[in-house]
């Protein structure tokens, strides 16, 4: 359940060197919040002086007392908190978006299957769902962005696993809602690695994310393109 505590309001100054951390004034004080992405934030869009929405830190010994939440983009918002990305899909996975999975009642979240540990697993199915996050204020926004080793590490492991009969698929998130489609850059070392399990099954899949009444929630699918 993603049922949130309502937001307030600050202005953004800066992301610390720790890529986990940024100032925010928020009435009148300038104080630390957490920034919930693996990836400084300052190399997709620029926040500075920018109003953004934060929430309580909900852990007892947490460094801060709030989190980065969203931010208002156009007449909605860009979700800036990374780390609902996943509980979003989790609980619309039973969208018609998602139909061609099948049966989806049995869903399990964070299920190893060896070393590999899948971001949502549908034992209906035997599917390993794979969910990636994308910023780009472009309608047509090109993934990825930034070269992740461990990502490249994690298809080649789903490769291996669906030799052996899992099924699986892939889930790209844009967290900004006026993303119209995803182009998947064909030429990086991503899609070498992501090819063979295109060529063994792997189902893709896009959505674009927004805030509506205060959470995260898909928008709606949009276009994925290889």
């Amino acid at each position: 359940m993603i049922s949130l505590e309502k937001p307030i309001e600050g202005i953004f100054i800066r992301e610390q060197k720790n890529r986990f951390i940024c100032e925010v004034m928020v009435d009148d004080e300038v104080i630390e919040c957490y920034v919930p992405s693996s990836c400084r934030l300052d190399n997709f869009i620029d926040l500075h002086g920018k109003r953004v929405l934060l929430l309580p830190t909900m852990a007892p010994s947490a460094r801060t007392r709030y989190s980065l939440f969203a931010v208002p983009y156009k007449r909605n918002h860009i979700l800036l908190n990374l780390g609902r990305v996943n509980s979003v899909i989790e609980r619309d996975i039973k969208k018609r978006c998602f139909s061609t999975l099948g049966k989806r009642s049995a869903v399990y979240r964070e299920y190893k299957v060896g070393s590999y540990k899948s971001d949502l697993f549908i034992a209906n199915s035997s599917t390993l769902l794979e969910i990636k996050s994308v910023l780009s204020l472009e309608k047509s926004a090109v993934f990825p962005t930034v070269f992740s080793q461990r990502t490249l590490n994690q298809f080649k492991e789903i490769s291996s696993l669906m030799d052996r009969g899992y099924n699986a698929a892939l889930v790209i998130a844009s967290i900004n809602p006026y993303v119209e489609e995803i182009q998947i850059d064909t030429s990086s070392p991503f899609y070498e690695s992501l090819a063979p399990c295109i060529e063994k099954g792997m189902q893709l899949f896009a959505v674009s994310l927004h805030i509506y009444q205060g959470e995260a929630r898909i928008k709606q699918k949009i276009k994925i393109k290889t």
